[in-house]
């Protein structure tokens, strides 16, 4: 199912039909309804632009783990904002190294929604890494602004936040080699069934039969 145009693709769809359609009847001569009808053929693209991604729509029609497609769609939805409200701290924070580190999070984050867009049946690998560790992240981030921006800093507070921000980076991390070792463990399997595959049809590496000849002939 296809994703529900936005408020804001509307507005801008119905807004390009109404000043193209006075240009194309009036500045251009061209007859009313044929006016009206390319105004409303434009702004409808418009709108078709400007909807929502919709992610994993290649596999909705696949009917394949649907639930656990849907689940991911689900929290990848409530997980974007979360590195957008980690964006806009890093860009108030004033101390260089823990703005850096934040944006860090940031990228990392963005890595796993990649790899979790590539393939939705991961997402139990980093279900607790989307609901508690980027949320508490991003409350972190909002933390150390406030702190900041104190009329009397508290540099305790200051500093132990920063240790956490450090800390959070070493569990993104984490997650993030968790999503990648899946890869690689894929990749084991993959290689094993292509060497499988090669014994038994030219034989073990090293006795490699030349090419038109049969495997076990003299």
């Amino acid at each position: 199912m296809a994703a529900a145009p936005s408020g804001l693709g509307w507005i801008a769809g119905g807004a390009a039909a109404a000043i193209l359609l006075p240009g194309l009847a009036i500045g251009v001569g061209m007859p009313f309804w044929i006016a009206l009808l390319v105004s409303a053929l434009a702004g409808g693209g418009i709108v078709a632009l400007m909807a929502p991604r919709r992610r994993f729509a290649e596999l909705d029609a696949s009917g394949a783990a649907r639930g656990r497609i849907e689940f991911a769609r689900e929290l990848l939805t409530e997980a974007e904002p979360l590195t957008e409200r980690m964006e806009a701290a890093a860009a108030a924070i004033r101390t260089r190294p823990v703005a850096e580190r934040v944006r860090h999070l940031v990228k990392v984050a963005r890595d796993i929604f990649a790899a979790i867009e590539r393939d939705p049946l991961r997402i139990d690998r980093v279900r607790r890494f989307l609901t508690y560790y980027l949320p508490r992240a991003a409350e972190i981030a909002d933390a150390y602004v406030s702190l900041e921006r104190s009329t009397v800093p508290d540099t305790a507070r200051l500093a132990a936040t920063g240790e956490l921000i450090d800390r959070l980076d070493g569990a993104f991390t984490r997650y993030a080699a968790n999503l990648q070792d899946a890869d690689l463990d894929r990749l084991d399997i993959e290689m094993k069934l292509l060497k499988s595959s090669l014994d038994e049809d030219i034989g073990p590496a090293g006795t490699d039969v030349p090419p038109g000849e049969k495997k076990g002939t003299a």
